[in-house]
């Protein structure tokens, strides 16, 4: 497994080393020790969780408050989508900045978000099968999201605004000055 920081502290881009045969293919997509020993994050993911999306989803920007925020580890079981995480961390050098990048099947690649991120992905490909672990439970008490086209944040999205689907729920979403009040 390669680790690679990003220029968001203790954000990192994980790949796992693939073993491909006669077979088929096989890789460990998750080694806690090994991820301490290059981080030295000691990560405990408590639940994993699932969606399914078609072309043009965008699900996001979401996170957990205060004492439910959540460290993730994401990754595309099928498909291809483009992940964006936002540093919310207000003492952080890079609060308020993002980092993007392409997950998909073929690349494997995977993104661990530390807790007090923003996260959304937008689905690429027809079929998007995407996964995450995460190390808190959710609490829909603590719920909260910003909104994926806040002038603020200025994140391309690398895709056309009116073929984008969101549900009810993410056009609702606030913005980044409102969560600084």
């Amino acid at each position: 497994m390669e680790i690679e920081e990003t220029y968001i502290k203790d954000c990192y881009l994980i790949k796992p080393t693939l073993f491909v045969d006669e077979r088929g293919s096989f890789f460990e997509s998750f080694n806690r020790r090994q991820f301490l020993k290059q981080t030295g994050i000691d990560v405990n993911f408590v639940q994993d969780n699932q969606s399914i999306s078609k072309k043009g989803v965008l699900r996001g920007l979401h996170f957990q408050k205060d004492k439910s925020a959540q460290s993730k580890l994401v990754r595309v079981i099928k498909g291809k989508v483009l992940d964006v995480a936002v540093d919310l961390r207000k003492n952080s050098l890079t609060f308020g900045k993002h980092i993007k990048t392409v997950l998909s099947e073929e690349n494997n690649l995977q993104l661990f978000i530390p807790g007090n991120f923003a996260h959304g992905f937008l689905a690429l490909s027809e079929d998007v099968i995407f996964s995450y672990k995460c190390d808190n439970y959710y609490d829909r008490e603590m719920e909260s999201g910003i909104k994926y086209d806040d002038p603020d944040l200025n994140i391309d999205w690398e895709y056309p605004k009116e073929h984008i689907i969101l549900s009810q729920k993410d056009k609702d979403l606030r913005t980044f000055q409102d969560l600084l009040l």
